[in-house]
C-alpha cells in the first residue's frame, strides 16, 4: 500500500506566514505540520511515499529530502498549479499504479495517527473510506452522511446546509476504483476536480465507501487558531530536557524543553515549553504551551500560548499571547518617549494593539 501526501497549496488562511513558507512546514511544537504527517504514515506501516508539491517544490524538497529521514522513499510529483485534490491523484496515476493507498492532506495533523482507521480499510476493502469527525460548523468542509454500518449515503463539499455535523478529515483510504470515478467528473463550482465529487460517483453506483468516525483530536492546520491549539496539544507530551544553558536567577517549572546551544538566563521558564537551539532568553518571562524556534532572541519580555519561528527577535515587550511571529520577525518596545506606532506589515497580517 502506498501514501499520497499533498504538500502544495497557497495556503490563504495562514498569510502573511504562507508567503514565504509552505503551509506545511509551519512548525507545531517545533517540528513543521509535515513531519508530524509524515512520521504518522511510518507508525501506521507505510513506507513508499509520493508527495504532490507546487511547481518544482523546492522548499518542501530541501526539508524532507529522500524520506530516509522519516524511514520513508519520497517520490515527488510536481503539480503546476492547484486544480483540486483529485487533481492531485490524476496526475499521482503512473506512481500510484494499481495499488491501494492512503491519501493524506500534509497540513492535517492526527493526535492519534492513522494506524485505527488504515486497519479498518484493510480489514473491509471498500472502493473508498473515509475517516470523519464530529464539528460544530460543518460548513467549512467537506461533509458525510452515513447510513447503516457506516456506510456513506452522501457527500459534499462546504454546503450552506449541511445534512450531518460530520466532517472529512484530511486522509482517506482508496482502491484503484477511484481512479475511474475521477475519469468520470468535471470540476465543480470552484474549478477545481473534487475529490468528494469522486467519491460521490462511487457512491452513485453503488460502490461500497464507508467512513470511520473519529473521537480522537484532529486539526486542519490551515488558520492560526488551529495551530495553536495544535501546538498546545503537541506539547502536552513534550518530555523536558536540558541540553543548553541555564543561567543563574532562572526557574524552570513543568516541562521544558531546552534545545543544544539555547541559553536561558534570569528568567522564568513555565512549561509545558519548548527553547529552540541557538536562542538566547534573558530577564525574560515564557508561560506555558510556548514554542520559540532556533536562534531566538527573547529579552525583558513576556510570552506564552505562541508559537516563535526561527531568528525571530522580541525584545521589551509583553505580554504577548496566542501569537504567531514568523521568522526572523522583529517585535521590540520603541525608544523612550515615543508616543507613536511604527509598522512595516507585509500583505495579509493582523496587528492587535493594546491601550
Amino acid at each position: 500500500m502506498k501514501a499520497l501526501v499533498l504538500s502544495g497549496g497557497a495556503g490563504t488562511r495562514l498569510r502573511p506566514l504562507s508567503h514565504g513558507l509552505p503551509k506545511q512546514l509551519v512548525p507545531v511544537a517545533n517540528r513543521p505540520v509535515l513531519f508530524h504527517a509524515l512520521e504518522a504514515l511510518r507508525s501506521a506501516g507505510l513506507r513508499d511515499v509520493g508527495m504532490v508539491v507546487s511547481g518544482e517544490g523546492r522548499p518542501i524538497r530541501d526539508a524532507v529530502g529522500d524520506g530516509s529521514r522519516f524511514g520513508l522513499a519520497v517520490t515527488y510529483l510536481p503539480q503546476a498549479r492547484p486544480l483540486g485534490l483529485a487533481h492531485c491523484v490524476a496526475i499521482a496515476r503512473d506512481f500510484l499504479a494499481d495499488d491501494d493507498f492512503v491519501l493524506y492532506l500534509g497540513d492535517n495533523v492526527f493526535g492519534e495517527g492513522v494506524s485505527a482507521p488504515l486497519a479498518d480499510f484493510r480489514a473491509h476493502r471498500p472502493a473508498a473510506q473515509l475517516v470523519v469527525r464530529k464539528v460544530s460548523d460543518p460548513r467549512q468542509y467537506g461533509v458525510a452522511e452515513l447510513g447503516d454500518g457506516g456506510r456513506v449515503v452522501g457527500l459534499w463539499e462546504k454546503p450552506a446546509a449541511p445534512r450531518s455535523d460530520l466532517a472529512v478529515t484530511g486522509a482517506y483510504f482508496f482502491t484503484p476504483e477511484i481512479h475511474r470515478a475521477i475519469a468520470g467528473i468535471r470540476p465543480g463550482g470552484r474549478g477545481e476536480w473534487e475529490i468528494t465529487d469522486a467519491v460521490q460517483w462511487l457512491v452513485e453506483r453503488g460502490a461500497d465507501v464507508r467512513a470511520t468516525v473519529l473521537n480522537d483530536p484532529w486539526w486542519d492546520t490551515g488558520t492560526v487558531d488551529d495551530l495553536l491549539d495544535c501546538n498546545r496539544a503537541m506539547l502536552d507530551g513534550l518530555e523536558p530536557a536540558r541540553r543548553g544553558g541555564v543561567g543563574p536567577g532562572t526557574e524552570i517549572r513543568g516541562p521544558v524543553a531546552i534545545e543544544p546551544g539555547a541559553l536561558v538566563e534570569e528568567s522564568v521558564v513555565t512549561g509545558p515549553a519548548i527553547i529552540g537551539a541557538g536562542s538566547l532568553v534573558s530577564g525574560s518571562r515564557i508561560g506555558p504551551y510556548t514554542a520559540l524556534g532556533d536562534g531566538c532572541s527573547l529579552v525583558d519580555s513576556d510570552i506564552s500560548h505562541s508559537i516563535v519561528l526561527d531568528r525571530a527577535t522580541i525584545h521589551g515587550v509583553g505580554p504577548i499571547r496566542s501569537s504567531v511571529i514568523g521568522r526572523a520577525g522583529d517585535v521590540r518596545r520603541a525608544a523612550p518617549g515615543r508616543r507613536t506606532h511604527t509598522l512595516l506589515l507585509a500583505d495579509d497580517c493582523r496587528v492587535e494593539l493594546a491601550g
